[in-house]
């Protein structure tokens, strides 16, 4: 061969490599440690698409996942050392800057929270101001539920300390903690909310799984589920984060397409709590809350920081938050111009 075209082809190859996206590099850790509060809830389905379709796998991944009985203990996790990233709600990253710890979302995952307020049909709770003196259920005290709670109690001029707070868990648990009597009200998502409608056991009293009942609660939408790392991570395993980043964007990419039977195919069959057809409604009534970008907007961000403020003013009233440390949009937008 010409030696002039193999310098030729040799330096197309090496542009080549300079032009290759992050995601193609290794990645600095491929053996993940990975936390969430509460697993089986659709809060966090894309975590569990990109799991059981590979997609982890195909980025180079050795992921396991670690599942905690509520974000907040996740993210105690991730605080710890215990786990590497978290898939986890949006407000942990901002609380966690009030307390001088740089934790920083990377996706979105869902643009609704899906979080619904619900009393137990025979308790005397017709709104939110009926839960004064009430055991209301949540996933773990100090989780995205708890914290919805709170907001909720506080725009109906009910005193948080008047009701208690129980922390009832995910799946089967919360919904044996309201058929059982143990709690008068929960806080809570699908599909324990969408089995405890079935079985007659509940009146909805808030409902965010859709744009006009987030709307109505928060005024904008309100980042719920995203990924997020300690900033130090994200720093030293740029490629790894890359990665992580990629394999959930395209669980989006998929869900976006999926029928509510295509999910339910392709999910732990424990998922469903024991029905396979109301895990299929459930999935139908919750496909609209998944991010379509996987970007957090800054509206969005100010919004859920007014949300803190109100739900733990003293925390917040002056703390000095700087909300472009909470989001980094460049994994994201490069996995949108590069996952397939």
């Amino acid at each position: 061969m010409n030696r002039f075209l193999k310098a030729g082809l040799a330096a197309l190859g090496l542009l080549a490599g300079l032009a290759a996206p992050a995601a193609a590099q290794a990645p600095e850790k491929a053996k993940l440690e990975l936390g969430v509060g509460g697993k089986p809830l659709l809060y966090y389905l894309p975590l569990t698409i990109a799991e059981r379709k590979g997609f982890f796998k195909e980025q180079g991944l050795d992921v396991t996942i670690n599942d905690f009985g509520g974000g907040a203990k996740s993210l105690q996790a991730l605080i710890g050392g215990s786990v590497d990233a978290v898939t986890g709600a949006y407000e942990h990253t901002i609380r966690m800057q009030e307390k001088n710890q740089d934790v920083v979302a990377v996706l979105e995952l869902g643009r609704f929270p899906g979080i619904v307020l619900a009393a137990a049909k025979d308790k005397p709770i017709k709104s939110v101001a009926d839960l004064k003196g009430m055991k209301l259920g949540v996933t773990a005290p100090g989780s995205s539920t708890h914290l919805t709670a709170l907001y909720l109690l506080a725009k109906a001029g009910v005193p948080a300390d008047s009701v208690a707070i129980v922390g009832v868990g995910g799946g089967a648990s919360a919904v044996a903690a309201v058929e059982r009597g143990n709690v008068d009200a929960v806080s809570h998502l699908d599909p324990v909310i969408s089995k405890l409608e079935a079985d007659g056991a509940v009146n909805i009293l808030v409902d965010t799984r859709t744009e006009a009942g987030t709307m109505a609660v928060y005024g904008s939408t309100n980042p719920a589920a995203t990924l997020y790392l300690k900033a130090d991570f994200v720093k030293a395993n740029p490629a790894t984060t890359q990665a992580l980043t990629n394999a959930l964007y395209k669980a989006l990419k998929w869900l976006e397409k999926a029928s509510p039977e295509d999910v339910a195919a392709a999910v732990p069959e424990e998922f469903w709590l024991g029905d396979k057809a109301l895990y299929i409604k459930a999935v139908a009534a919750s496909l609209p809350t998944y991010s379509r970008t996987g970007i957090i907007t800054d509206k969005a961000a100010a919004g859920m920081l007014d949300f803190l403020k109100q739900v733990e003013p003293a925390a917040f009233k002056d703390a000095k938050i700087d909300l472009k440390k909470t989001f980094d949009p460049r994994f994201v937008e490069k996995a949108a111009a590069t996952v397939k």
